[in-house]
């Protein structure tokens, strides 16, 4: 994505990181994440207009936190630290810090001062809220700096070098609870960097297609289609760049929802026509290779291999395929490779294919968040059904059985949770909501069904309000369609006896339960 303004964000393992991210990208400016472990020349290679420095859980200066790379100062780009993003820089060009008597955590009123371009459009000589997480500060400025914004409980909540466009804060701008946050951050893209806002889906689409289509040539392509949106979109702009050159493998792995193998097929032949599609049945294939595991990751393991096997027996079968092609997504790049080199989880298509398969990767949507594919999906005239339907994992249900996935189980799980589609669509609550799906617990609770005494599983309900995955909140449903759901469920549902509801946000939990 070289013709687009960029800025270069070091992650410094803060959870915001990716909301500094999507800040920036709704501003209309591209941005990328790397690592504060990445080496100065991933830096320099970035090739970025602008740099942030993210927040990060460490004491700035203490054995084993990160430092900050010399080609961030060196690049003589404009560059605003953020939280741990300040103190680095503090400490790294001679200012001092000293540990808070107390862990600052919450709302601060803000006083701008001077006339830092910032604090451009704000109002004057008037405090707001602003977000504070830290557990240490900054008590002197480096040589060249001027302090420009302080709190109540903080002398030196800003800091500026008007000669070398370094400007850090305290605070967080890229939370919703800091108050002008997005419009300090846009100050900083647009006042201080000069940045283009040139990041659209619509120049996103009109790229990626001429890239697709210059990089694959002649070559055929193949595509793992699973149905979702990812995939599907995918699916929708290589058709649009290749035509008849792309070979779509749509493998039911029989971890599926309920009847969703055949609406899969049904539907991406009536919204795709003339696609390349191939369909292979492999469900049993797959359930033998997971009796007996249990482990989340092993599971995940277990089933990208054989996804992997069962892809390349029938990609085999389309002569002069040499490219195979993923609807990979940044979140899934982020989590798959974090700030410290800790896996969060692993996702199915990250980190490369087998060599045996001698096919090059193709992942045009790796550098954006879900509801960017979205808008693409939508550019690319996908129709609503598609574009809004909830995401999935790539395990399948796999991952929403917790312990040993099962025929049995599988079918249990299965029908929990076509009864939560049917009573959401039925509440109007399918578009409202981000997610919203059944998990099978591994562990039976006592009950009284019919005069007699149950002993059997539970299931959990999961819904959750989120833009782009990256952070989400347990969706506050009313109390007359959560009693219809487990009420449904129960009755319905032969081996359940018990429904509960998740009501934990992400972070710290993960959106999936595995």
């Amino acid at each position: 994505m070289s013709e687009f303004s960029k800025v270069l964000i070091i992650d410094y393992g803060a959870q915001y990181t990716r909301l500094i991210a999507r800040r920036v990208r709704e501003a209309g400016v591209y941005s990328e994440i790397l690592p504060c472990s990445a080496p100065d020349e991933a830096i320099r290679a970035a090739k970025a207009s602008a740099i942030i420095l993210s927040g990060g859980p460490d004491d700035a200066g203490e054995p084993g936190a990160p430092t900050l790379s010399p080609a961030v100062l060196e690049s003589g780009l404009p560059v605003l630290g953020i939280c741990y993003g300040m103190q680095i820089l503090a400490l790294t060009l001679g200012g001092t810090l000293v540990n808070s008597r107390d862990r600052e955590y919450g709302p601060a009123e803000l006083s701008p001062s001077g006339n830092s371009p910032l604090w451009k459009g704000l109002p004057r000589n008037k405090p707001f809220t602003v977000w504070m997480s830290h557990g240490n500060r900054v008590l002197s400025a480096p040589p060249g700096f001027e302090v420009c914004a302080s709190t109540p409980n903080l002398d030196l909540a800003a800091m500026a070098d008007e000669s070398r466009r370094i400007y850090a804060v305290q605070f967080h701008p890229e939370v919703h609870h800091t108050r002008h946050g997005a419009r300090i951050l846009r100050n900083f893209l647009f006042a201080v960097a000069n940045l283009a806002p040139n990041w659209s889906m619509s120049s996103f689409v009109e790229k990626a297609t001429a890239e697709c289509r210059e990089r694959t040539g002649a070559d055929k392509v193949v595509l793992g289609l699973s149905g979702g949106i990812d995939s599907t979109v995918v699916a929708a702009l290589l058709h649009r760049a290749i035509g008849q050159n792309l070979h779509c493998i749509f493998v039911d792995h029989g971890l599926l929802r309920l009847g969703e193998g055949k609406e899969v097929i049904k539907t991406l032949n009536r919204h795709l026509p003339g696609l390349n599609l191939h369909a292979v049945q492999a469900g049993k294939f797959f359930l033998d290779r997971l009796a007996g595991v249990e482990d989340p990751e092993e599971k995940r393991r277990v089933i990208g291999r054989t996804f992997v096997e069962v892809f390349e027996e029938e990609a085999k079968k389309i002569a002069s395929a040499r490219w195979l092609a993923q609807g990979t997504l940044y979140p899934d790049v982020i989590e798959s490779y974090s700030a410290k080199g800790m896996v969060i989880k692993t996702h199915h298509n990250v980190g490369g294919l087998p060599e045996r398969m001698n096919l090059k990767l193709l992942e045009p949507l790796r550098e954006l968040f879900k509801d960017e594919v979205r808008e693409v999906g939508a550019q690319l005239g996908l129709p609503a059904e598609i574009i809004w339907r909830h995401p999935f994992p790539g395990p399948g249900l796999a991952v929403r059985i917790l312990g040993e996935v099962t025929r049995e189980r599988l079918d249990i799980l299965r029908a929990a949770d076509h009864i939560v589609t049917q009573e959401l669509t039925a509440a109007g609550l399918m578009r409202k909501v981000w997610q919203g799906f059944a998990v099978l617990l591994p562990l039976r609770t006592v009950g009284v069904m019919g005069d007699a005494r149950t002993y059997e599983h539970v299931v959990a309900l999961r819904v959750v309000d989120s833009v782009d995955a990256m952070t989400a909140d347990w969706t506050r449903l009313p109390f007359q369609v959560l009693a219809s759901v487990s009420g449904r469920i129960i009755s319905e549902v032969k081996g359940v006896n018990r429904v509960v509801y998740d009501i934990s946000s992400k972070p710290p939990g993960t959106i999936e339960w595995e």
